[in-house]
């Protein structure tokens, strides 16, 4: 696929490492961004973590690196950071999870660059409100995890304190830079400014997980938690012969269900009256749907629900998910990398009619573009040798 994209003519640098920045600037660069992926020292650590194929390119790598070109470049050297400045120049939207005092150290704070550069986006995500006193600490998705309540929700379900099993505090924080750097590439679109964008981990995060579970204590004095999440009876539910997933929720669904399996007596009983009977006396609710699960197999409560509306799916493990068609629904398809060969790739999530979303790059090696984007900043043969050279730029590495 070679179309351009919403963002095409936009060039955003991504001084980014891990998953939450180098996602959100994935995301970007399927729009349609012109990507600059700055890597410096051994580059960015995502691209040995979870293993994969090549040791710069992890399989989370292949995906999260995508549609981006990458520059090695010293940005403690002079010639590294001028270098630096001289793509900077050259873009609209600079991306970087370095908390604000490396940024500060390195001269490369919004004050030092932005009065040059007045249409700049430049938006920087790290832990914590740079204006708090937590602003200065280090955090990953782990750190923000348990800060933000999800080990001790796991507990109220599990009965065990545990981490959600995903980075989603860094893929919530990475969709939050998304949408935080599109509605400033807006308001520069009207008004010709740029901006500092601050996304701090633990808001983004506590704001999603909130989301539902401030319920009632939206009044002060009241207890946090959404019931229906929260009850050890939410499923999936055992059948006959394994798991399903099933969800009536409406009056409607409800009835349907269990007017067709011949247990209407349930819905007379006052914690099924309505909604709100329903959530109130959810683990009631929950637990009678439980034990009538466990009367039919999985196809047979399938089939049930299909044919009166209810919501329902089989319970599929990802490495399911990943090898079967079925499952993925092509939300998966086979890639070719000019270096590691054929690969899973991960479909861009969203289609525009218009300006669809695409892969046109692969995933670079490390400093794969150094003399091209350095040319293209207007460094000529001679000083991109001396760069290289005096270690102030980098070239990849000859694997054999």
């Amino acid at each position: 696929m070679t179309a351009p994209g919403a963002l095409d003519g936009i060039r955003v640098l991504d001084l980014t490492t891990v998953v939450m920045g180098p996602y959100a600037t994935q995301v970007l660069g399927d729009l349609g961004a012109d990507v600059v992926k700055v890597e410096t020292d051994g580059g960015d650590s995502s691209r040995s973590i979870g293993g994969g194929p090549h040791r710069e390119l992890s399989g989370i790598a292949l995906n999260l690196h995508r549609n981006k070109r990458s520059i090695g470049l010293d940005l403690k050297h002079p010639e590294g950071k001028a270098a630096f400045l001289a793509l900077l120049d050259r873009s609209d939207v600079l991306v970087t999870n370095l908390r604000p005092e490396p940024m500060a150290r390195l001269g490369l704070a919004y004050d030092d660059v932005a009065p040059s550069r007045p249409g700049l986006i430049y938006c920087q995500a790290h832990g914590f409100r740079s204006d708090s006193g937590a602003g200065h600490r280090p955090a990953y998705d782990d750190i923000i995890q348990a800060l933000t309540g999800f080990p001790r929700l796991n507990a109220k379900v599990l009965g065990t304190t545990a981490f959600v099993p995903s980075t989603i505090g860094d893929k919530i924080a990475a969709l939050t830079i998304v949408q935080s750097v599109l509605a400033a590439l807006f308001h520069r679109e009207r008004t010709g400014e740029g901006q500092r964008v601050e996304v701090p981990m633990f808001d983004a995060v506590l704001a999603f997980n909130l989301v539902e579970h401030m319920g009632r204590a939206a009044i002060a004095g009241e207890p946090a938690g959404y019931n229906r999440v929260l009850t050890t009876h939410r499923g999936p539910h055992r059948t006959l012969d394994g798991y399903i997933a099933m969800m009536p929720y409406t009056d409607g669904q409800w009835r349907a269900l269990f007017t067709a399996i011949g247990r209407e007596a349930l819905l007379d009983e006052p914690w099924f009256a309505d909604h709100s009977a329903r959530l109130r006396n959810i683990d009631d609710v929950y637990a009678a749907l439980a034990g009538i699960v466990r009367e039919r197999t999985t196809a047979e409560w399938l089939e049930i629900c299909e044919a009166n509306g209810v919501p329902a799916s089989v319970v599929p493990s990802i490495d399911e998910i990943v090898g079967d068609p079925d499952l993925h629904m092509g939300a998966i398809t086979e890639a070719n990398h000019p270096v590691v060969g054929p690969y899973r790739q991960i479909e861009p999530a969203v289609r525009f009619s218009r300006s669809p979303q695409s892969v046109r790059r692969p995933a670079p090696l490390l400093a794969e573009h150094t003399r091209e984007l350095l040319a293209e900043a207007g460094y000529d043969d001679d000083t991109i040798d001396r760069l290289v050279q005096g270690g102030a730029a980098k070239e990849p590495h000859r694997h054999t």
